[in-house]
């Protein structure tokens, strides 16, 4: 291979390549050069400017006494100075020196920028100082990278989300990034590959973080990948926040399907009627004794306010709803039969008894719930058997000499009081401790006027689709319905419901109850307490003054009290003269 050697390139022509106007002028003052540069910005053609005097060419304030402008600019410094033509130039001199004697000097010029360039210089700094501030500010991290993949800058954020500094990822390309293990994926990679906005879930191996990275190409005139900007947000606090609402949700949700469930079940099944908030109360204590399986279950509550049904319905909503409900009355068991019907007994264990013997209801129930009903009514000698069997969890049959396991949750219902009862001596207070672990009280239904309402649509309905009927109560009739303290409870409603549907011959009640109750509250008379008689006998004037006149004042007067009085105790009683 032939040796290469230099191409020697003319000092002259050099200088005629350059776009810096430049004057040499001698000792003397006359111009020795002038760049092709110089000669135009001059208005001089090629070579017409050799020697001319300095002080001919530019303006008087660039040469000195001596024509050559040894002191108008000092050496080294910048003058800014107006040509011919009005255009600003910055000035400086370089002195010419050969042979350590100064022969000349050298003038350049460089055009200064106009007013409108200084503006858009200034207005360029301004918008790359906000960009650079909006770069180090962002709550998000920021990555530039260039088309192939090096890394240009990242900013603060990115930074400590990483657990990286500028200085360590500056000017390598992601791959390498990848290799080292300082990130998992590569996000600009896929934008590169793809050229489209690409995001992915990244892992940042020094700080565990999960970040959701976006990248973004930006491309040049030809088509090709110039800048890739990319984007990451942290999602690891999100990804736990999401983990705790979808924990909550699911909560939730169970808790409305129950509250949902037990809505259903009211419904369909058409037995309890929850709006009072004392009854909704008893309602979910029972759910809750239901969902924990609770054993010795004391359900208490008047005649008639539906202890039965709560007690089917904690069976219903319990893990053991398709297991059997066994329900017995105890005041309706004959005393010598009581043990026999609870434990069972063993072929041949007394006279009469079957051949092949009979399984008790304790043992029905197994799996399941056993209901007893009006356990005040228990003989006191069944009692110590029953609190043996309650507190040993087992039971002997008669004639058997092995006992056999209880496996039943245990719900005891009464309209007694307990505690009277165990102070008369007719009941054991060791068996009331036993039972009464868990008591749900079920408050009466004068004291549950929420519920009146419900109920008697409810059976309404009920008794209408029975007997295929369209009866209707009116305000005067729900009044009438609402206003009465319904000693019989629930029981009582139903059976004034069903009568008024079936006896009546108008499709209104409202007159056939107003009747039936005048003979209803004759009847109770002897049965409620003073302040309740007094009510009812007040009640039943008062309709009696309505009927008979046609104001208060006439009512006041034909009660013989005042008239503040009758309006108060009409208000008392829900009771209108309309």
């Amino acid at each position: 291979m032939p040796e290469a050697h230099p191409v020697d390139i003319p000092f002259h022509s050099i200088l005629n390549h350059l776009d810096v106007s430049a004057l040499a002028a001698d000792s003397a003052g006359f111009i020795a050069y002038a760049t092709p540069n110089a000669e135009r910005t001059f208005g001089f053609g090629p070579g017409r400017m050799h020697g001319l005097p300095l002080a001919q060419v530019v303006p008087d304030a660039l040469v000195n006494g001596d024509g050559n402008g040894a002191d108008a600019v000092d050496e080294g410094a910048a003058q800014s100075v107006a040509l011919p033509d009005g255009t600003l130039n910055s000035v400086s001199r370089s002195p010419i020196v050969m042979n350590g004697e100064t022969v000349g000097s050298l003038l350049t010029l460089h055009p200064e920028p106009g007013p409108d360039q200084v503006v858009r210089t200034e207005t360029y700094r301004t918008l790359a100082e906000h960009m650079e501030a909006v770069f180090n500010a962002s709550s998000d991290g920021i990555w530039l990278t260039d088309g192939h993949g090096v890394v240009l800058n990242i900013n603060t954020a990115s930074e400590s989300l990483n657990s990286i500094t500028a200085d360590e990822v500056v000017g390598k390309p992601v791959a390498a990034l990848v290799e080292d293990g300082i990130i998992d994926r590569s996000a600009t990679m896929e934008v590169i590959r793809k050229r489209r906005r690409v995001s992915v879930l990244q892992q940042v191996t020094r700080t565990g973080r999960q970040l959701i990275v976006t990248g973004t190409p930006t491309f040049d005139t030809d088509g090709n990948i110039r800048l890739v900007v990319l984007n990451e947000r942290d999602i690891t606090d999100l990804n736990e926040l999401r983990t705790t609402l979808a924990q909550t949700r699911k909560a939730k949700e169970k808790a409305e399907a129950e509250l949902t469930g037990m809505s259903l079940m009211e419904l369909k099944k058409s037995r309890v009627v929850a709006e009072s908030p004392a009854m909704r109360k008893a309602m979910a204590t029972a759910q809750k004794l239901a969902q924990f399986e609770t054993s010795e279950i004391l359900l208490m509550g008047d005649s008639g306010t539906g202890k039965g049904l709560l007690a089917k319905f904690i069976h219903d909503t319990s893990p053991r709803r398709g297991k059997p409900f066994i329900q017995v009355n105890c005041a309706t068991l004959p005393e010598t039969l009581f043990e026999a019907e609870l434990f069972g007994y063993e072929k041949g264990a007394f006279t009469g008894a079957s051949e092949q013997g009979k399984s008790g209801l304790f043992e029905l129930a197994s799996g399941g719930t056993f209901f007893l009903d009006e356990v005040g009514e228990i003989p006191l000698d069944m009692q110590a058997k029953l609190l043996n069997c309650l507190d040993d969890h087992e039971y002997y049959p008669l004639g058997a000499s092995r006992p056999k396991r209880v496996d039943c949750i245990i719900i005891a219902a009464t309209n007694r009081d307990l505690e009277n009862q165990v102070r008369k001596q007719a009941f054991r207070r060791d068996l009331l401790y036993r039972l009464n672990t868990f008591t749900v009280r079920i408050p009466p239904l004068r004291k549950r006027p929420e519920d009146v309402f419900e109920l008697i649509n409810h059976y309404l309905r009920q008794f209408n689709a029975a007997f295929r009927t369209a009866k209707r109560i009116g305000p005067a009739g729900m009044k009438l319905l609402q206003s009465y303290p319904f000693p019989g409870n629930v029981r009582e409603l139903i059976g004034i419901i069903k009568k008024a549907v079936v006896i009546c011959e108008d499709d209104l009640l409202d007159d056939y109850l107003r009747d039936l109750f005048d003979h209803t509250e004759d009847a109770v008379m002897e049965n409620g307490t003073l302040p309740e008689e007094v009510a009812r006998l007040e009640r039943r004037m008062l309709r009696q003054a309505m009927e008979a006149c046609s104001n208060t004042r006439e009512m006041a007067g034909f009660l013989g009290v005042s008239q503040p009085t009758v309006v108060r105790k009409m208000q008392r009683y829900k009771l209108s003269n309309s």
